[in-house]
């Protein structure tokens, strides 16, 4: 909601005249509320909350962003996206997973050849953008992490790509690829994993290939399959009655800090990915690596059952998305 104070008018005498009006009146900053699905300070809301201090740090006298903080605390994350589109909450940091039961096309992004940057010039985003004012009341601001992909992380080790036996906890990320591996799938929020993999409730789960330390899941995983797959999108959105209400100034404070947000997919994450590796070997975490053939094989079988399942649920939108979104 937004919290905007009184309009504050000011008049000056200008060489024996009245300035113009455009340069009488001065906007009252406003406050916009924000929310994260994740825990605070952990991997997928630490660029978020960068965003965040970038929008603060330069939006003094315009914007500001009131920070209540992310994970459960806050609310349950799978109910982000209709405070967002109910405008309970502003700015929303959450995957498309979370909300796919308001807009069934927000399972796509993790299918795309491009990246953000890329999107925002072939039209892909105009056209996703438009879907969420249309489906959420939303304005799509940013994506971040999407340089980051999957992985398959068990508590017991697999052979090949029959997952049969296998309890895995999923969201609609990887739900049709685990599915076309044969795994009983299970769904859980993300503070319950710990504990479903400590007692044996699931035997592994899909997460993007950073994050698992951040959540101590490094504890009670054992194997970790590669290659990876799919590509992570975290969304910013904005209610879209709140962003319409914010001026030229206001958006452009927020546009910025989204595009400084986005460019962090960069050589930071690089050099995350290269830590990520040390400590994987560090936790005792072996890599299970289908390679050659079978790797081919594993990385062809997660695109056609996304973009399966995906056009078959999504009719109208499936197949436009789909040229949009392939290379």
């Amino acid at each position: 909601m937004l919290k905007k104070g009184l309009t504050v008018l000011s008049c000056a005498l200008v060489a024996g005249s009245l300035a113009p009006a455009a340069q009488m009146a001065q906007a009252a900053e406003v406050t916009l509320s924000a929310v994260s699905a994740f825990a605070e300070g952990t991997n997928f809301s630490r660029n978020f909350e960068a965003f965040i201090d970038k929008v603060n740090e330069t939006g003094k006298g315009v914007v500001q962003i009131d920070y209540k903080g992310g994970g459960g605390k806050v609310m349950n994350p799978f109910q982000l996206g209709d405070a967002i589109r109910t405008g309970v909450v502003d700015i929303g940091n959450l995957p498309g997973a979370f909300y796919t039961k308001l807009m069934p096309e927000a399972d796509v992004f993790k299918l795309s050849d491009y990246t953000i940057t890329e999107e925002r010039k072939n039209d892909a985003w105009a056209y996703v953008n438009g879907l969420h004012q249309q489906r959420m009341n939303a304005y799509h601001l940013a994506r971040q992490k999407d340089c980051v992909p999957f992985h398959l992380y068990l508590n017991k080790p697999v052979g090949s790509m029959d997952l049969k036996g296998f309890k895995i906890r999923v969201t609609p990320i990887y739900r049709a690829f685990f599915k076309s591996m044969g795994a009983d799938m299970i769904r859980t929020k993300p503070g319950d994993v710990y504990t479903a993999m400590e007692r044996g409730t699931v035997n592994g789960y899909g997460w993007p290939s950073q994050g698992i330390f951040d959540l101590g899941w490094h504890e009670v995983t054992k194997y970790r399959v590669d290659p990876p797959f799919y590509r992570a999108s975290v969304e910013v959105l904005a209610n879209l009655d709140s962003w319409n209400k914010l001026d030229d100034a206001q958006k452009a404070v927020l546009s910025k800090a989204a595009a400084f947000m986005e460019g962090l997919c960069g050589a930071d994450e690089t050099q995350s990915a290269q830590e990520l590796e040390r400590q994987v070997k560090e936790a005792g975490i072996q890599v299970i690596d289908f390679t050659g053939a079978e790797g081919k094989r594993y990385l062809d079988q997660a695109y056609e059952a996304g973009w399966a399942e995906f056009v078959k649920a999504n009719p109208e939108t499936g197949p436009e998305l789909k040229d949009l979104l392939s290379k």
